[in-house]
């Protein structure tokens, strides 16, 4: 069974890795940490150009009509560049979702826009600290109309429209459904908050009598939600798995570079076994993403399985890499001037934003055992 990308995927990821290398450097990155702007405004510009919104839209949408595997590569790259612009959230997370459930009209508005790159859109499910539960969504929609306040929304404060996960008066987990909301109302408020990674805004969205409609049938959200999330695993795998290799190859350049008591630290037992452990776990969520990824362009019945795989070798993968990269470069690894925070910090939002890792372990096990019992 071949498991590898095809040589015109290879050249697509080839191709996005040039231009992230060019057009988003480092210095960039750091711009968007320091700064104010919501992201890379230029960066993102140039990935509209190459296509990239539109990779997974369908053609009848004005899109490419490329399958999964593309979107995994450009992923992969968009993660090691630890690229400062709103891909996980529109690209991801809000296209998918309109795909997934969104009607013929949703469908032809928001997809063509997102494709032409004129809407950013969002995902804005959680309300602050309590974990994103049925019996927990206090906003509600009911009349065409959405009140509440949903916090913290990535690119909340730059998106055009956002898919929010609202309390529509039923029982159990048909509690809640899926509205999309269009941002551009004086009854949407929005706020920056901060959070640990500067370089992807987030912001508070207040919703008071709010014109929003559905996304899929009502008492649906939950559902939608978790095939939602099982698609935005094996895409968030393949970020990681780039941001996790960056951050492995930072260290080792590091390693290679340093002297000490006149050698390079590199040569030194201690450093060698946090490189080679580094790579084990790379390897691991990298096998853990091709296959997940290969469920995904199927429609395999593994998918659910696969993707909690996947996103559970993945966050480890990147959140391991990223501390023994700062590790590696010892106290100037600690310093705001040092790139080894770039990592660190994107490691940490990206294993909240879909949900912790416990929450996926859960999930891991449940359909362990499920498919066990079948």
């Amino acid at each position: 069974m071949n498991f590898d990308f095809s040589d015109d995927q290879k050249l697509l990821k080839e191709q996005v890795r040039k231009f992230l290398a060019d057009k988003c450097p480092t210095k960039v990155v750091r711009r968007v940490l320091d700064g104010n702007e919501a992201f890379a405004d230029e960066v993102w510009k140039g990935l509209v150009e190459l296509g990239v919104p539109a990779t997974g839209i369908p053609e009848a949408y004005g899109g490419l009509g490329l399958s999964p595997l593309e979107l995994c590569v450009i992923a992969e790259e968009i993660g090691r560049a630890a690229a400062p612009v709103p891909f996980d959230s529109s690209v991801i997370l809000a296209t998918e979702a309109v795909k997934l459930a969104g009607s013929e009209a949703q469908k032809k508005k928001w997809l063509s826009e997102l494709a032409e790159g004129k809407a950013i859109g969002t995902l804005a499910i959680t309300e602050g600290s309590q974990p994103p539960r049925p019996r927990n969504i206090r906003t509600t929609f009911g009349g065409g109309k959405l009140n509440g306040r949903k916090v913290p929304v990535i690119d909340g404060d730059a998106a055009t429209f956002a898919i929010v996960l609202a309390n529509t008066g039923g029982q159990g987990d048909r509690a809640v459904s899926l509205v999309l909301v269009d941002l551009a109302q004086t009854s949407v408020k929005k706020r920056r908050v901060e959070t640990i990674d500067p370089a992807r805004k987030h912001a508070e969205l207040s919703f008071d009598g709010a014109s929003a409609e559905l996304l899929g049938a009502e008492g649906e959200g939950w559902r939608l939600l978790e095939r939602l999330y099982d698609a935005a695993a094996i895409y968030f795998a393949f970020a990681q798995v780039g941001g996790a290799e960056a951050a492995m190859w930072m260290a080792r350049d590091y390693a290679l570079q340093r002297q000490a008591f006149g050698r390079a630290i590199g040569s030194y037992q201690a450093i060698k076994h946090k490189l080679a452990d580094c790579y084990v776990k790379l390897e691991l969520a990298r096998s853990n993403a091709y296959y997940g990824a290969m469920m995904l362009t199927d429609g395999g019945a593994d998918l659910p399985l696969a993707a909690a795989a996947a996103r559970i070798a993945a966050t480890e993968a990147y959140d391991f890499a990223s501390k023994e990269n700062i590790q590696t470069h010892g106290g100037i690894g600690f310093t705001w001037e040092a790139d080894t925070q770039f990592h660190y910090r994107r490691a940490r939002v990206m294993a909240l934003s879909l949900g912790g890792p416990m929450a996926w372990k859960d999930k891991l096990v449940t359909r362990l055992e499920q498919k066990n019992a079948a």
